[in-house]
């Protein structure tokens, strides 16, 4: 990861995604921090950010990708800026391409009835990516899906850890965690 790219993802994240006030997280819990990852994640410079960083960063764990994703709607546009970062690597000569995929929140009731949508295949050495960490719940979700569809899960990619215990409960349940950003590299810019 070059420090320039994480330097203006952290400045974007806290001028687009960050908010102060009372809010009720998914987990439940109450917080005044609260970060809406989409509106980084779903925008050009966002996708460019998080795909190059994100890249860099699992090339820096040594970790073999085949694939990423993880539940929607959050992880959906880090899995796609991470794939198509690969591609344009790939296309350069500086690397292998990274497959994008999707967890359902529940499987289809019609067609095929996947819980996973995407090029997923059995055997694939998954990273499960994940836009922010509190609990580690919705990570937890897609690792239960993914290692029941057939994949091999090597580790967990957040782009916002929140620092409120998620990091520490994945690697309670033996998942290695890498984070791109922390709740203490935004705080001071909000």
């Amino acid at each position: 990861m070059t420090e320039p790219t994480i330097s203006r993802l952290i400045a974007l994240l806290a001028e687009r995604s960050a908010k102060r006030g009372d809010f009720v997280l998914a987990s439940g819990r109450r917080s005044t921090l609260y970060v809406d990852c989409r509106l980084t994640t779903m925008s050009p410079e966002g996708q460019l950010l998080i795909g190059r960083a994100a890249l860099a960063a699992l090339k820096h764990t040594g970790w073999p990708v085949d694939a990423v994703g993880g539940l929607t709607l959050g992880a959906d546009p880090i899995a796609y800026a991470i794939a198509h970062a690969s591609a344009r690597d790939a296309e350069a000569g500086v690397g292998t391409m990274v497959r994008a995929f999707t967890v359902r929140k529940e499987a289809k009731q019609h067609g095929t009835g996947k819980l996973i949508e995407g090029p997923f295949h059995p055997g694939d050495q998954v990273v499960v990516v994940e836009d922010v960490i509190t609990t580690g719940g919705s990570a937890l979700k897609a690792v239960e899906a993914v290692r029941a569809a057939g994949g091999v899960i090597v580790g967990v990619l957040a782009l916002v850890d929140r620092q409120e215990g998620g990091r520490e409960a994945l690697e309670a349940a033996g998942l290695s965690v890498v984070s791109l950003v922390t709740a203490s590299d935004l705080e001071p810019l909000i």
